[in-house]
This record gives structure tokens, C-alpha cells and sequence, in this order.
């Protein structure tokens, strides 16, 4: 790197200042991700846990049916503790054989 002088008008300010633009955009779009805990716990709704798990809202309704997977309904809303959702899954898993 040269001992370039900065100026207002210099290209390397000007690809310094879009990178932070980028970078601000993209820190807003993760904070807006953000689940805040409740009592150390975090809360799925029926709609972002059959996303993340790549099932049907409809198992997730077979799995609240058949006393599978914990849940809550709050203000006609259905919420899954993540911790829950986790012991599920390790409860169900089978690991490969060898």
C-alpha cells in the first residue's frame, strides 16, 4: 500500500464508506432475527420451527397431538420452547452404524 494521501475524493474512501453501508445493512437485517429469551428460553413460532425443521405446520399439529413436542399457545399464537425442540431431536436420534 502506497502512502497515499485521503481525500474526499479518493477511491479507496469511497469503497471504505460502502463497505460500512453493506455492513450496517446487513447488522440491521440480523438484529431483526434476533428471538429475545424469556426466562433464559427461547420461543419458535408453528411457523419459524416447520421452517427450520423442513416439516409441514400440519406434523408440527400431529407431533402437539401426540404429546411429541411441548408447546404453548399464547393469544391464539403457538410458541415451542427451543430447548424443547432440541431434546426432541436428540431424544429421536440414531446415530449411523458402523
Amino acid at each position: 500500500m502506497d502512502n497515499e494521501l485521503i481525500t474526499r475524493e479518493s477511491k479507496m474512501l469511497a469503497s471504505l464508506l460502502s463497505r460500512n453501508e453493506r455492513l450496517i445493512v446487513d447488522l440491521k437485517t440480523l438484529a431483526e432475527k434476533i428471538i429475545p429469551l424469556l426466562h433464559g428460553g427461547r420461543f419458535l413460532t408453528d411457523k419459524e420451527l416447520s421452517e427450520r425443521l423442513k416439516i409441514t405446520r400440519r406434523t408440527l399439529q400431529e407431533y402437539r397431538n401426540g404429546g411429541r413436542l411441548p408447546f404453548l399457545i399464547l393469544g391464539g399464537k403457538v410458541l415451542y420452547r427451543e430447548s424443547d425442540v432440541q431434546r426432541m431431536l436428540d431424544d429421536n436420534y440414531h446415530p449411523g452404524l458402523r
